[in-house]
């Protein structure tokens, strides 16, 4: 499911994709590195935005294996250290990863009255028997109600935090326990 919330944003993103993309091929950068049959099966695919990242790297690298340097997708270490800079730069202390952001995704789910089955298909569990029981985790922490939608637009609807600035932090650290 697709947050109403987020729908400018990932059309602007695609629009940066597909800006990457058109400089790539401008700068005769291969495309897109499909696996043996696809490539063969659609020999020019890699070279369409069709099959372009959503979510690009910024840079183009070298493959050691073959030697063609091209942009690949959003590396997971990437998404990692953006979270880790995100956080840090709204003032969240808990430690968390885009593993957690899942689990938060579930939870949220639940607690808007998804039920169990909707919730692993929405996490790629494909098979229901395997995964019931890492599913079941989230149970115990949301209360099943309502209807299924993004958690996300409700989560945008909430109040910021008020934040207190750096001369109050310091006062507060400076005074006496």
């Amino acid at each position: 499911m697709l947050p109403e919330s987020l729908r400018k944003a990932l059309a602007i993103q695609i629009e940066l994709s597909c800006a990457l993309w058109s400089l790539d091929r401008e700068d005769n950068i291969a495309g897109v590195e499909l696996p043996f049959a696809l490539a063969k099966k659609y020999p020019r695919a890699d070279e369409s935005f069709t099959w372009h990242w959503v979510f690009p790297q910024a840079t183009r690298s070298r493959d050691p294996r073959t030697g063609i340097t091209r942009r690949h997708h959003f590396y997971n270490d990437t998404l990692r250290r953006g979270l880790k800079r995100a956080m840090k730069q709204v003032g969240v202390m808990k430690p968390a990863s885009p593993h957690t952001l899942g689990h938060s995704f579930a939870t949220h789910l639940l607690q808007s009255g998804a039920d169990i089955r909707t919730v692993e298909t929405l996490l790629g569990h494909v098979d229901v028997n395997e995964e019931r029981s890492a599913t079941m985790i989230y149970t115990h922490m949301a209360k099943i109600a309502g209807g299924v939608k993004s958690p996300i637009d409700k989560l945008l609807a909430m109040p910021a935090p008020v934040r207190a600035s750096r001369e109050t932090l310091r006062a507060l650290n400076e005074m006496p326990a």
